[in-house]
């Protein structure tokens, strides 16, 4: 199983940020440079939750089919529903506060259990370096919406 948390802040404000984790249009594969578009479906949208499958080239390629829900103020989270690597119930949860600065502080925790070989491998790899690399990836996006300002 790989559990990683990473903590990071931006000047872009919480209904920015939150704007870029729930948008899935065309735009999202601007903003989000790890989510490869072989992968990428919505299958559905709903006021403040959607069904969509994303997903990544490493590993041979590896998607999920998950929930987002955005119900709770300042927090999406996404529940994985399928996926060709990790088991249903495995998730990322992202918490957006205010910083004093206008800015948003923002928790990303990233939780998977491993459905199988390819899961396995990729769950021992991102134990270890799972932070450093969702801190790369999650400080590259908040620096584009920044810019999309």
């Amino acid at each position: 199983m790989a559990h990683v948390i990473t903590e990071l802040d931006t000047t872009a404000s919480p209904e920015r940020v939150i704007g870029a984790l729930t948008d899935f249009s065309p735009r999202r594969l601007e903003l989000w440079p790890n989510i490869d578009r072989r992968y990428y479906k919505v299958e559905s949208t709903e006021p403040t939750s959607a069904e969509v499958t994303e997903g990544t080239g490493p590993f041979g390629g590896i998607w999920e089919r998950a929930r987002y829900d955005w119900s709770r103020p300042g927090t999406v989270r996404i529940d994985v529903k399928d996926s060709n690597a990790f088991e249903p119930g495995s998730y990322w949860k992202y918490d957006v506060t205010p910083t004093a600065n206008g800015g948003s502080h923002v928790r990303m925790e990233f939780d998977r259990r491993p459905r199988n070989f390819r899961g396995r491998v990729a769950s021992a790899l991102l134990d270890r370096i799972g932070g450093k690399f969702f801190e790369k990836q999650l400080g590259e996006t908040l620096r584009r919406i920044e810019r999309a300002s």
